[in-house]
């Protein structure tokens, strides 16, 4: 009996990773609209440590997007740049093989982080150490990210470049580096404009962090962050909507309504997905339901709206499951990866989910 009711509990909420559900995806989704007029895409995140996940990953980006993101939310080698060092070779092979792997016939979305994981200070350089600074916009600390970006954008060439990641975090674990951080990156800014003055960018925002924010004063911050993002070229949206606890296509309706009252520049979501399957991490004391169904609910909602409110693009933060790579994390940073880990279109054995049917549907319009 006991085995039968957790069965009955299965089917009830949600559909089975490895079984179709025929009411995962809206009839007629999407139906209406002749065409799409946004781009669509993912990151070049690879789901296993290996050469055959790298080309497959690139591979599976060609057949099924028109644009794509390369992602650099790692280690920058400060002490070569600020002191004409020769760089590491971990950096220029890694940027090396993204090069050798552009995919010409797709736009590129370069997403650079000048900060930590955290969002809380300089990201490391690659010995674990951040510069000596006293303010976050010292000369020095300018012209090395100077040096850094332009050496990323000269490399790959992008289409639209993301200055700094999910930077309203920032603003939430310090008001002083928030000022100061805003005075760098808009001298940054302006000595790229320089050079390449058509370049459209951004800073991301993480909307999790910005709708319904857990803040003493929401309205002062909301209005700030609101404020600093309408003035970019466009806004550079990461939503993951799980971490708000949203599981329905009306609540996640609610956060894009929120983001559409306030912003009045072009909308890009730089990275985004949604969980397909059960999360929990003990250690961040979270544990948040998923399955495919809502996985694809939340995909037919982004769509949606990318379409009726004319977004440049929307990224999908993984295409494929990455359980292999996973393994590979140390141990510091496994609860951390967890969080993402589910969240691919593809499951971690290349199975598809719901989700992408839904995505080749409105791709191939």
């Amino acid at each position: 009996m006991k085995y039968k009711l957790l069965f009955f509990i299965a089917l009830f909420i949600g559909c089975d990773k490895n079984e179709i559900d025929k009411n995962c995806t809206t009839q007629n989704f999407f139906a209406e609209y002749p065409s799409r007029n946004f781009n669509m895409g993912f990151s070049t995140w690879i789901y296993a440590p290996n050469e055959h996940a790298k080309i497959d990953t690139y591979q599976f980006i060609r057949n099924n997007s028109d644009i794509y993101s390369e992602h650099i939310d790692d280690n920058i080698p400060w002490n070569a740049w600020m002191n004409n060092a020769p760089l590491p070779t971990e950096f220029t092979d890694e940027i090396a093989s993204k090069v050798s792997n552009r995919i010409s016939n797709n736009q590129l979305a370069l997403s650079i982080s000048l900060l930590n994981i955290e969002r809380s200070d300089l990201a490391e350089d690659f010995d674990g150490t951040i510069p000596n600074y006293i303010s976050l916009n010292d000369k020095e600390i300018e012209d090395a990210y100077f040096k850094h970006v332009m050496y990323l954008i000269n490399a790959l060439q992008p289409d639209y470049l993301v200055l700094a990641i999910e930077v309203n975090i920032l603003k939430l674990k310090s008001e002083i580096k928030w000022k100061e951080y805003k005075l760098l990156i808009q001298e940054v800014k302006v000595r790229i404009k320089q050079v390449y003055p058509n370049l459209k960018i951004s800073e991301s925002i993480s909307l999790h962090d910005l709708y319904q924010p857990e803040v003493s004063n929401p309205v002062e911050y909301i209005d700030e962050i609101i404020s600093y993002a309408n003035l970019m070229d466009f806004v550079a949206i990461s939503y993951y909507p799980f971490f708000k606890q949203q599981h329905s296509k009306s609540e996640f309706q609610e956060a894009f309504d929120f983001l559409h009252s306030k912003i009045n520049q072009p909308i890009a979501f730089v990275e985004t997905s949604h969980i397909a399957e059960n999360l929990a991490v003990s250690s961040f004391d979270l544990s948040i339901e998923g399955n495919q169904c809502e996985q694809n609910a939340y995909l037919e909602t982004l769509l949606t709206n990318a379409q009726e409110q004319d977004y440049k693009f929307v990224i999908w933060w993984a295409h494929r499951d990455f359980d292999a790579l996973w393994q590979t994390f140390p141990e510091e940073l496994k609860d951390l990866g967890k969080l993402w880990r589910d969240t691919g279109l593809l499951e971690d054995n290349g199975n598809e989910r719901h989700a992408y049917s839904t995505w080749k549907s409105v791709f191939n319009k």
